[in-house]
C-alpha cells in the first residue's frame, strides 16, 4: 500500500510541475482588469458647439452649419468681398478648411485675440486669422 501511495504523490507532483509551463487551459484566474474610465470625447464635440451663427464687425458673419458625418461641417464666411461656402472638419479643437488653395483654420479664441477692436473684452469668438474673427454671446 505504501509504494502504491508513493507512486500516486509521484503522479501528482508530476502533474503539479507540468502545469507550471506556459500551456494555458483557460481555467487560470485573470488578473484584475484596469478600472474603467470614462469613454473619451469624440475629437469633434468641441467644434460641434461652435454650430450656428458667429458675427463679425461691418455685418460680416461666419456660419458653421452641420455636414453629414461626424466633425464634418459646412462654412458660410461672409466678408467684404462677398458670400463664399466651404467644407471644413473637426481636426482636435480647430476646424480646418481649404480656401483659395490654403489650408485654413477656425479656431476658438477671445475678442482680443482677433485683433478687432470691435470685439476686445468679449470672450466666446472664432477667428480664422488675424482681423477674422468673429463673436456670438
Amino acid at each position: 500500500m505504501n509504494k502504491r501511495f508513493g507512486w500516486a504523490i509521484a503522479a501528482m507532483a508530476g502533474a503539479l510541475i507540468a502545469g507550471c509551463g506556459k500551456q494555458s487551459t483557460g481555467r487560470e484566474a485573470q488578473p484584475e482588469s484596469a478600472p474603467v474610465s470614462a469613454p473619451a470625447a469624440p475629437a469633434h464635440a468641441v467644434t460641434d458647439a461652435w454650430i450656428g451663427r458667429w458675427t463679425g464687425v461691418e455685418g460680416l458673419a461666419l456660419t458653421i452649419a452641420p455636414e453629414r458625418g461626424p466633425g464634418l461641417y459646412v462654412l458660410t464666411v461672409s466678408l467684404l468681398d462677398g458670400t463664399n461656402r466651404y467644407r471644413g472638419h473637426a481636426h482636435g479643437d480647430v476646424i480646418r478648411f481649404m480656401r483659395n488653395g490654403v489650408e485654413e483654420t477656425i479656431r476658438h479664441v477671445t475678442g482680443d485675440e482677433t485683433g478687432l477692436k470691435w470685439l476686445a473684452g468679449k470672450d466666446n469668438c472664432l477667428m480664422i486669422k488675424s482681423g477674422e474673427g468673429f463673436c456670438r454671446d
